[in-house]
């Protein structure tokens, strides 16, 4: 079969080769998919560089969640094969080749309401806007919320489930055209980073109130500025650092201010409660089936494109999510 291998850290376009690879077979307690869509993540990048804080051994296939279709099951793993299920994928067996094994303990089912690409990108994302915005930062109906990078994979999940809890949401965008995209999702209002002053705007929008919970996946400069306009009691969620840049956090300003600033790792949620996360699939398919989310694809890729769209991701220059499609288009069931 062929899967997308890295042999040595660098940048994804450089150091990610397509090859052909004997085909897997599942361990105990694994399943065999068939991979029909897998999805590109920001951390794709970051393991390709060895920056990212799991370092799987190499040579080693990127391609953190997928959706897939169940061929075979090792011993005392369950699946009925022809299951259509979504997987966080077990390092360093990646989603981006054709065929993968997983942890049968990290496959659930796929959504109905939706097709390959969007299933994909559901768990990740969705799970992470989830578990940042209802268990960090318990957002209520009627609160504002800030969203950074609101056109982007991340930023746009949390767009829309903090529309579905009922919240105002204010979108940070860099450019025009991902203010229509944001504006698109939802967005109350939006504001566009190269020619707004992000503080002034939301507290203009606000009348003065501030961001009452701010989701930041970017850091550097968009924590600063979200720090200005917060609001009395506000949290602000760290969930990356797409910017490169790690902010370090003011500690008598959230005194004076009387900010929290909370912290995610959505995938500690696997290991010290996996029931959660079973429980968020749930609400995430019932929301789904609702039409209250549906994932911001922008762009569904050949298999033999992987390389330059995790290069793409990396560089910021994509809006919603970027699916690698291994055998179609990703619109099959």
């Amino acid at each position: 079969m062929q899967a997308w291998r890295v042999h040595e850290t660098g940048e994804p376009n450089r150091v990610m080769r397509l090859e052909e690879v004997p085909d897997p077979a599942p361990g105990p307690g694994e399943l065999l998919l068939r991979v029909r869509a897998a999805g590109v993540n920001f951390p794709d990048a970051l393991l390709c560089r060895g920056e990212y804080q799991v370092r799987p051994p190499l040579p080693f296939t990127p391609g953190l969640e997928l959706c897939g279709e169940i061929l075979a099951a090792g011993e005392g793993a369950s699946g009925e094969p022809g299951t259509r299920v979504l997987a966080t994928a077990a390092l360093p067996a990646g989603g981006f080749a054709e065929r993968t094994v997983v942890p049968a303990t990290a496959v659930l089912p796929a959504p109905d309401a939706l097709d390959d690409a969007e299933a994909a990108v559901l768990h990740i994302g969705y799970q992470t806007g989830w578990f940042g915005l209802h268990r960090r930062a318990r957002l209520r109906s009627g609160e504002v919320l800030l969203v950074h990078a609101a056109a982007g994979g991340v930023g746009s999940a949390a767009v829309q489930l903090g529309k579905a809890a009922g919240a105002t949401v204010i979108g940070v965008v860099g450019g025009a055209d991902k203010a229509r995209t944001a504006e698109r999702l939802g967005c109350d209002v939006v504001i566009d980073r190269h020619t707004d002053d992000i503080a002034t705007a939301v507290k203009d929008a606000t009348g003065g109130h501030g961001a009452d919970v701010v989701y930041d996946p970017v850091g550097g400069d968009a924590f600063a500025k979200s720090t200005k306009c917060v609001a009395f009691e506000g949290r602000i969620v760290v969930v990356g650092f797409a910017s490169g840049v790690i902010p370090r956090a003011a500690l008598n300003h959230a005194l004076v201010k009387n900010y929290s600033v909370l912290g995610l790792h959505w995938g500690l949620y696997n290991t010290h409660d996996p029931d959660a996360v079973r429980a968020c699939h749930r609400e995430l398919t019932a929301l789904a089936a609702k039409g209250a989310i549906t994932p911001l694809i922008s762009e569904r890729v050949p298999l033999a494109g992987a390389a330059d769209a995790v290069q793409r991701v990396a560089g910021g220059r994509t809006t919603g999510r970027l699916v690698v499609v291994p055998g179609g288009d990703g619109d099959g069931r």
